[in-house]
């Protein structure tokens, strides 16, 4: 405990030396991000984004909307907020993902034992098919922090929901086999969860808790005896991801929830990385924008050996949520260069879509929520999930043009979930750079592959570099 008080002052002190907020999107356009034409096969959308009411009445909208792109597999009935892919040393090709929303909702359709996090083969990706379920405490209620690190062949989850969670930490190892994953440890840590991020490393494991306002860094050194070196109150830390060195932490803040502070927070966790005793972690630059509604999370990425991070924002009202690439060369200063917004996404067309289905009854609305990028380095694409909007990919090679090549929007499937009211892909999307396939997990229809075609179908990366890799 005495060592928790002095590090939070040490961080209140660094914290009045930096400067706390700057505007960093002056004179970028927040209209819609220009797509491309649909080619053979598919069925486009009138309004980028949208599945009107009018659509669901005429039967429309039971078709789905695709462009540039076709589901050549599915599996299961509900998702979550992640998936993750990853090919063992034996070559078996697996899928991890959170099975629903929030805590339990599937229960009622996908049955008592459909809760947890799903394992699936997707050897064959047209049959994917499911080899086991985890259902040790921090699988069974992920929310938004269940993540893999492939080089190590670690898959770890904190116990998490909206708010926090009791504290337990599951790491399994998958390298064995990933169909059938081994737990390491589940150890009662005491961290509060929401999100999670690993160190590319794979030492280092962050678990923050958005409404308790923690950042918890958990040493995995020995997956089988985890321990905690860093714990923070200072940072309404939504989510987080590290940079390739280890050295810096990308924080989508939302201060007291909804209220104070709201965009990316740069932090220097050079010592956390070293396991310097008593860790020192200071504010590089925190910045903000003016369509900011709540910050869901940040990415670091190079383009042409050019520093940007990709972040992503949920929720909303007139100015809803959606994505953006900030320039942070000058990590002081960062700058917002792009938006990545839908026609839907647009404050003045709010309240025309008021009437769609699904929009008001999940208090959603059309909005942005978990983006990733299939490499850290020289990505060509960005997928994302858009709750009432489906899977949407842009092509970001001109980081400050971006443009949209292809989606998948499943507006409506009757399975019985509390949010059977339209799309609600929330969930980070994950790419196989073989195929050009894209998978991706739906809390109302369960998981889907995706293969890009025509415009889209474009190589993922210049070069493959992530995380885990």
């Amino acid at each position: 405990m005495i060592g928790r008080v002095v590090v939070t002052a040490l961080l209140l002190a660094a914290a009045a030396l930096t400067s706390v907020v700057a505007n960093g999107a002056e004179g970028i356009d927040a209209g819609p991000t220009p797509g491309v034409r649909c080619g053979p096969g598919s069925l486009p959308e009138e309004m980028q984004g949208r599945a009107p009411a009018s659509d669901v009445a005429s039967g429309r909208a039971a078709k789905g909307y695709t462009c540039n792109a076709t589901v050549i597999g599915r599996a299961g009935v509900s998702g979550g907020y992640r998936v993750e892919r990853y090919v063992d040393p034996a070559g078996h090709e697996c899928a991890f993902h959170d099975s629903s929303a929030f805590v339990g909702e599937n229960a009622a359709f996908a049955g008592p034992d459909g809760t947890g996090v799903y394992v699936l083969d997707v050897s064959d990706p047209s049959a994917p098919v499911r080899t086991a379920t985890l259902r040790t405490p921090a699988m069974q209620s992920p929310h938004e922090s269940l993540r893999l690190h492939a080089k190590r062949g670690l898959l770890v989850a904190a116990t998490s929901s909206v708010a926090s969670g009791p504290g337990i930490l599951d790491v399994y190892d998958v390298a064995t086999d990933c169909r059938q994953p081994r737990l390491l440890s589940s150890t009662p840590l005491g961290v509060l969860g929401h999100e999670g991020s690993f160190a590319p490393d794979g030492l280092t494991y962050y678990v923050t808790s958005l409404l308790t306002a923690t950042t918890t860094a958990v040493d995995l050194t020995d997956p089988a005896l985890p321990t905690v070196p860093w714990i923070t109150e200072e940072y309404a830390a939504h989510g987080t991801s590290v940079s390739l060195d280890g050295n810096r932490l990308y924080v989508a803040e939302s201060r007291d929830g909804n209220a104070g502070f709201r965009g990316l927070t740069i932090l220097d966790v050079t010592q956390v990385q070293a396991r310097v005793p008593f860790p020192t972690v200071t504010v590089i630059s925190r910045t903000t924008w003016p369509q900011v509604s709540i910050p869901q999370n940040a990415t670091p990425f190079t383009r042409d050996g050019k520093p940007y991070v990709l972040e992503v924002d949920e929720f909303g009202e007139r100015i809803t949520g959606a994505a953006r690439i900030l320039d942070v060369a000058d990590e002081r200063h960062p700058k917002v260069v792009s938006n990545m917004r839908l026609a839907v996404n647009q404050p003045e067309v709010y309240d025309e879509l008021q009437a769609d289905p699904g929009n008001s009854a999940t208090g959603r609305g059309y909005q942005a929520h978990y983006c990733s990028l299939p490499s850290r380095v020289d990505p060509n694409i960005v997928a994302c999930g858009f709750i009432l909007s489906g899977l949407r990919v842009f092509d970001i090679r001109d980081v400050r043009r971006p443009v949209e090549i292809a989606y998948v929007n499943l507006p409506r499937v009757d399975n019985g979930s509390s949010l059977n009211v339209g799309s609600f892909t929330v969930a980070a999307p994950a790419y196989d750079p073989v195929s050009k396939d894209i998978w991706f997990a739906d809390a109302n229809a369960g998981f889907f592959v995706a293969r890009l075609a025509g415009r889209a179908a474009i190589p993922f990366a210049d070069r493959y570099v992530a995380p885990g890799s």
